[in-house]
């Protein structure tokens, strides 16, 4: 962490620095740079996300460190990636995935497009991208004995992300008109409908048998308008007559008919009913940290379970410990902290 930077909020609530020891270096001072590097040495992956060029101007860029470290994975993490004429400029998720065709294909057809979230490109396209880059990576260098760097640029990932739709889109069986397609909202089946008491249900009923477990769930078995699955001209008759259907029932009620089945049918949660539902308690799928309410690590391994994470910390809560433990003696400690570079 950057040093004397202050926490934005009570530590316990950022919760994505879990599980983690935090060290606060000056990298702008010379004693905060070495020190760096002899974390660096002792690493086996390196994150930065810097814009392009800042690590290099540190003295930490990859030419400098892999010299000194030849099996460091050095990743990467940007918007737009480390080269292209936006490179340089700010951006955030709903930036990266506009320039991926993702943000444009999400939302109502008359309403235009939705952020979903961050997930595509801050998560999805970025981070979880990021580190299968590094996974892969730290595999070659066991065989090679030579590190390399990872470029994860968001752009990149979040338009891997979307590698289906277009060969959907190649192969003519997705057009780029919003919630018009099949996994868009555009097709009755696999959609979101509005119960009785307001709250939501949604079905992903895409294959044949699904599809007629749904039309008996429904009332629909025997109804012929229902029968060509893939008629894109009755699609928005159907979802009307769906949503009608849907509207005459509370949400409590379609779960007692259609949850657990092969309709492929599940309630739509908020953030907080999704800590209480049946399944999610069932598996563990939530933890309480410091009485933080919190998703649990995933995925699951069979072997090497990993316990409960450890709250969150300010930054610099464990710098000399943290150092300590790296192979820094006592005297390179005190001198750090005489310089001010921890």
């Amino acid at each position: 962490d950057r040093k004397g930077a202050d926490a934005r909020r009570d530590p316990k609530f950022e919760v994505m620095n879990r599980g983690r020891r935090s060290v606060a270096l000056d990298l702008k001072t010379d004693e905060g740079r070495d020190a760096a590097l002899k974390l660096i040495n002792g690493a086996d992956a390196l994150i930065e996300g810097f814009r392009p060029g800042v690590m290099e101007r540190l003295g930490l860029g990859p030419d400098v460190v892999l010299d000194r470290n030849a099996k460091l994975v050095y990743g990467r993490m940007t918007g737009w990636g480390q080269d292209g004429p936006l490179r340089d400029a700010a951006g955030h998720d709903i930036n990266y995935i506009a320039l991926t065709g993702a943000l444009e294909a999400i939302g109502t057809a008359d309403g235009g497009p939705v952020p979903p979230l961050n997930l595509i490109g801050d998560f999805g396209g970025g981070g979880m991208y990021l580190a299968f880059g590094i996974a892969c990576a730290l595999l070659e260098a066991r065989a090679s004995g030579q590190g390399q760097v990872v470029d994860a640029a968001m752009t990149d990932g979040a338009s891997s992300l979307m590698a289906m739709f277009y060969g959907m889109r190649e192969w003519g069986f997705w057009n780029e008109q919003r919630e018009n397609n099949l996994l868009d909202g555009g097709s009755p089946y696999y959609n979101t409908y509005q119960c009785a008491d307001d709250r939501w249900i949604c079905v992903g009923s895409l294959e044949p048998q699904f599809y007629a477990l749904l039309r008996e769930k429904t009332g629909l078995a025997g109804d012929s308008d229902f029968d060509d699955q893939m008629n894109r001209p009755e699609w928005p008759n159907q979802k009307a007559r769906f949503a009608k259907i849907f509207r005459s029932k509370t949400r409590a009620e379609w779960c007692a008919i259609m949850e657990g089945t092969d309709v492929c049918f599940a309630p739509i949660l908020s953030l907080s009913e999704a800590l209480d539902h049946p399944h999610n308690k069932a598996r563990g799928t939530f933890v309480t940290v410091d009485g933080v309410a919190q998703p649990a690590p995933a995925p699951r391994f069979s072997r090497t379970q990993p316990g409960t994470p450890t709250p969150p910390v300010t930054p610099g809560h464990d710098t000399e410990p943290a150092l300590s433990d790296w192979g820094f003696s006592n005297d390179e400690i005190a001198a750090l902290k005489q310089a001010g570079a921890i």
